[in-house]
């Protein structure tokens, strides 16, 4: 069964995803907030991450930065809901950034759950395959 660890400071976006990726055949831990995630991360092993960008306690970026640090060859989903108070000014391109952090795929919220389950596919087939080619090239 795909382990998959979800942090995330918001309790409703944890119990949506947590659902639906439970009725999809995937077993899902919760930590509500990057120093739980964190803990998880040294308790247990995980196929997958998804992690909110911007959460208490961690700045921005950190929590990406930390996690694919601390487990580098865990597929790692950004998502981020933030939303600008002044739209006439230019906004950074957040999920890009965390993608050039370590982030292997980003989720905009709201995401559906259908995109939630492609992106966690990708990026698992993305992991086998390199897993796959490694083990070759042995």
């Amino acid at each position: 069964m795909t382990r998959v660890l979800v942090v995330d400071d918001d309790p409703m976006v944890c119990m949506a995803i947590e659902i639906y990726l439970e009725r999809h055949g995937f077993e899902v831990t919760i930590a509500a907030g990057g120093e739980a995630g964190l803990r998880a991360l040294e308790d247990s092993s995980f196929d997958l991450m998804i992690v909110d960008i911007f959460m208490p306690h961690m700045r921005g970026f950190e929590s990406i930065r930390i996690f694919h640090e601390r487990a580098p060859a865990v597929p790692l989903v950004a998502m981020s809901g933030y939303a600008f108070a002044n739209l006439d000014a230019p906004a950074p391109d957040f999920l890009r950034m965390a993608l050039e952090l370590g982030a292997a795929r980003c989720l905009r919220k709201p995401f559906t759950p259908a995109a939630l389950v492609t992106v966690i596919n990708e990026c698992l087939a993305e992991a086998r395959s390199r897993y796959a080619g490694v083990a070759e090239s042995r």
